[in-house]
């Protein structure tokens, strides 16, 4: 599952309900990895998936798994986006609970 972190302004936002849509910037490393969780280009259309925003970088930061679309435009000033400047927009629908600590993964 991809992990994004986030800064803490924008976590509490989207989990307070507040806020709907996270931006990233157009760039190879963010169309790679969107392209690696969508299996291609599947920019715009209603394919959901399933992303974890992570608070800061550590695997111990608080996170969640949200469900996403994903699209490119312009975001809202209000959260975040700068004016008339594109991004990859992953419209937000649901929020569950995720721990870091359950990660299986070990680092070496």
């Amino acid at each position: 599952m991809l992990i994004l972190p986030i800064k803490k302004k924008w976590y509490e936002m989207i989990l307070s309900g507040e806020k709907k849509e996270e931006y990233r910037k157009l760039s190879p490393y963010y169309k790679t990895r969107f392209e690696h969780l969508w299996q291609g280009s599947l920019i715009g259309s209603d394919a959901k998936r399933k992303v974890i925003f992570r608070n800061g970088y550590s695997r111990k930061s608080p996170s969640f798994i949200a469900t996403v679309t994903l699209d490119i435009g312009t975001g809202k000033t209000e959260w975040g986006a700068e004016k008339g400047k594109n991004y990859y927009i992953l419209k937000i629908y649901d929020i569950e609970p995720y721990k870091a600590e359950s990660e299986k993964k070990e680092w070496v």
